[in-house]
């Protein structure tokens, strides 16, 4: 528990309600289930404390993924690493070995910030620290994985879950990878969980349909040239890397369909000469990097070529040469009625009724949509926020934190919706 949190009267021990449909599970097996999940947080609790002293930025979670394969087949799962890099998948058999695998997914790579927390648990690597939550889904999963096992063996499942330990999300590149590998195979269903700080832990926000925003990433480079004569000045790459960044924005939105919900946030322009200048030499190059996300799938579609078709107007405009470098991202998180069906009932069994909340649409990118395309399934958001907290610590902050009591709720939550799917 975090400094703060003591105090604070939360009903995220109450026990799994009853529940009235013939196919609910029996109540011996929701008890077990419980006592299992309870008897782990504190592991999971300082599980959660080692990953965040010992971060990994995307695509080197080699320490993640051997703490995770260690922790599995201590409880005797056979946990199978990824071929490329990192990430490893692990089964749980359920009993009937022909259903479709229901998938819990959690991602494992932290970011490249520094960690700004006076805590016990503060990152030990310089400029790098957990700041986006994703060791808070590494120990959720974990913990229900452990504890679903543990049910397996005493009282069985009544459908397999697979556990998906996934690397490089903050690079929009582990998903696919791990989907070239067959983790989908055999999947009916995937839920993942991912950290709130507006929403109060004991709680998780939920909403059918997009719930993040398609991600591109673009870098552009305006090269001068020369002038086409004595009495010809050659362009200003100053005046042209300022009409790019106003205009392109403009011209793309004013392109777009009504409600389209596209944003262009530039993070990164510059124009120089190559050497070092008093400022009298004019640059002869540009340099501009920016993100463009899109609430609406459909203007995912055309931003692209929107984009491009202003960037080659107005660099003719002002006689420069651009070299566009336009990276599609990732699409949009759209969730499936029936898996959000799903999360709320078992947010009801193990949070009460409160235990939900309505969550906007945001506009981060996440490539847990590249699962959701390929087999229905649901993201909710984790509440991590302490109750009655003056100030809420956003994510990719060096400050950010969570109330950890929020790792308990993802392995009861999640745990919970493996034995009502």
């Amino acid at each position: 528990m975090n400094a703060g949190t003591q105090g604070v009267e939360l009903a995220l021990d109450m026990p799994l309600n009853a529940v009235t449909s013939d196919a609910a599970p029996p109540d011996s097996a929701k008890a077990l289930l419980e006592e299992f999940t309870l008897a782990l947080e504190a592991e999971m609790i300082e599980f959660r404390r080692d990953l965040h002293r010992h971060p990994e930025v995307s695509n080197e979670e080699f320490r993640t993924t051997q703490k995770v394969a260690e922790r599995l087949e201590k409880a005797g799962l056979k946990p199978r690493l990824m071929p490329e890099s990192t990430g490893l998948v692990c089964d749980i058999p359920g009993l009937d070995p022909g259903a479709p695998f229901l998938a819990l997914r959690a991602d494992l790579d932290a970011l490249p910030v520094t960690d700004e927390k006076a805590v016990p648990y503060r990152s030990t690597v310089p400029g790098f620290c957990h700041a986006c939550g994703h060791d808070v889904h590494t120990a959720g999963v974990l913990g229900a994985g452990l504890a679903l096992a543990q049910l397996s063996k005493t009282h069985g499942l009544p459908a397999p879950v697979r556990l998906l330990f996934q690397p490089a999300e903050e690079k929009i590149a582990g998903a696919q990878r791990m989907m070239r590998h067959g983790v989908l195979e055999g999947v009916g269903r995937i839920l993942a969980l991912h950290c709130d700080p507006k929403i109060d832990v004991g709680r998780v926000g939920l909403k059918t349909g997009a719930l993040t925003s398609a991600c591109d990433l673009v870098k552009l480079t305006v090269k001068a040239g020369a002038g086409a004569g004595d009495e010809t000045m050659p362009p200003n790459v100053v005046h042209a890397v300022a009409a790019l960044t106003v205009g392109v924005p403009a011209a793309v939105s004013q392109r777009m369909p009504m409600g389209s919900g596209v944003s262009i946030v530039w993070g990164h322009v510059e124009a120089n000469t190559g050497t070092e200048s008093t400022g009298a030499l004019a640059p002869e190059t540009g340099f501009m990097q920016c993100t463009i996300r899109c609430i609406d799938e459909r203007a995912w579609t055309l931003v692209e070529s929107l984009f491009r078709h202003a960037v080659e107007n107005i660099a003719a405009l002002h006689g420069v040469t651009p070299d566009l470098e336009y990276t599609r991202g990732i699409p949009p998180v759209v969730n499936e009625s029936t898996s959000i069906a799903l999360f709320r009932n078992a947010a009801e069994e193990v949070l009460g009724k409160d235990g939900t909340t309505y969550t906007e649409q945001s506009l981060g990118g996440e490539d847990f949509a590249w699962f959701v395309r390929e087999v229905p399934g649901a993201m909710a958001r984790l509440g991590v926020r302490t109750p009655g907290a003056e100030r809420t610590l956003d994510l990719h902050q060096g400050l950010f934190d969570v109330d950890e009591r929020a790792i308990g709720v993802a392995m009861r939550l999640l745990s919970a919706a493996a034995l009502l799917s």
